[in-house]
């Protein structure tokens, strides 16, 4: 048993997902099975109960679950110990945003950080800012950049790096749905609205349908990412309530076919910070990206 079973273990144990762990380490499902099961035959003791549906600890591992991260944390602090003279940190930090987050938020966030400790290694990973809060719970990534829900898990950490105001978007290209969303009134309820699936852009969006009397508004489509959703409206498929930072960073070809209505009450913006599993906020590198975020805020814009 060497610390890289440890960590795969751990990783299953929070996540209790084979396909999951398996795709965030880079192996697959049938290679996951077989660590998991050479673990097993060293201990003596099966470690997870599987069915088609689940995947639990047994009693073995949940105390193999806590004698790896007493393990893995004591790693981590002798490495720090070791590296303390040294004049940074060194080490892995893998961190999760949207796309449109890495051109306009990272940067500003990483920047002091890497010129502070240019040995860490950062891994970004991309995709739906809504997934981020799940993918720093399941351990899949280290911190997350993502809007704030409406209601925070308890196990995780959050500090706030900027406020993102919502604009509504419909297509700049003459077609039908442009001409209904340019009415003096609109009738909203007869115009395709293209939403998020879920996130606090979906929570704000639902309180607009309500503030606006729109009982039943038409869903043209339900999209996992802003980015694509700007590309729909421009494509004339409907129109959107989108951050409009996404909008402000999209490729400039999308960018002009797309136009913001005016004089629409829009709701408050949304919170965007950094997320962390509140019980890692101590690791050295987590916690040293932490206070970074908390000395200089100047990187909400």
């Amino acid at each position: 048993m060497d610390l890289r079973d440890l960590k795969l273990f751990l990783h299953l144990a929070e996540s209790c997902h084979f396909g999951r762990t398996a795709k965030a380490i880079h192996v697959s499902p049938s290679t996951l099975s077989r660590q998991i099961q050479r673990l097993e035959e060293q201990l003596g003791h099966p470690l997870f109960l599987r069915d088609n549906r689940t995947v639990k600890l047994t009693s073995a591992g949940e105390q193999l679950k806590l004698f790896a991260q007493q393990t893995l944390l004591q790693y981590q602090q002798l490495q720090h110990s070791l590296n303390h003279q040294s004049p940074s940190l060194t080490g892995e930090l893998r961190l999760f945003c949207s796309v449109t987050a890495a051109y306009s938020h990272l940067p500003q966030v990483l920047d002091k950080f890497r010129a502070e400790h240019p040995l860490v290694e950062i891994k970004l990973t991309t995709g739906d800012a809504a997934d981020a809060v799940d993918k720093v719970q399941s351990t899949e990534v280290d911190l997350g950049i993502a809007g704030k829900p409406e209601k925070l898990p308890d196990n995780i950490g959050f500090t706030k790096i900027g406020e993102i105001p919502l604009v509504l978007i419909a297509p700049s290209l003459p077609c039908a749905v442009r001409a209904l969303a340019m009415q003096e009134q609109p009738d909203w309820n007869a115009i395709p609205f293209i939403l998020p699936e879920h996130g606090p852009s979906r929570k704000r969006i639902e309180l607009w349908f309500r503030r606006n009397k729109i009982h039943h508004p038409q869903i043209y489509a339900t999209v996992s990412g802003h980015e694509a959703i700007v590309s729909m409206v421009a494509l004339g498929c409907g129109i959107a309530l989108i951050p409009a930072v996404v909008v402000e960073n999209s490729p400039e070809p999308v960018r002009n076919r797309v136009s913001l209505l005016e004089n629409i009450y829009l709701v408050e913006p949304f919170e965007l910070g950094v997320c962390a599993l509140s019980k890692r906020l101590h690791e050295p590198l987590i916690k040293t990206f932490w206070g970074l975020l908390l000395s200089d805020n100047k990187v909400m814009t």
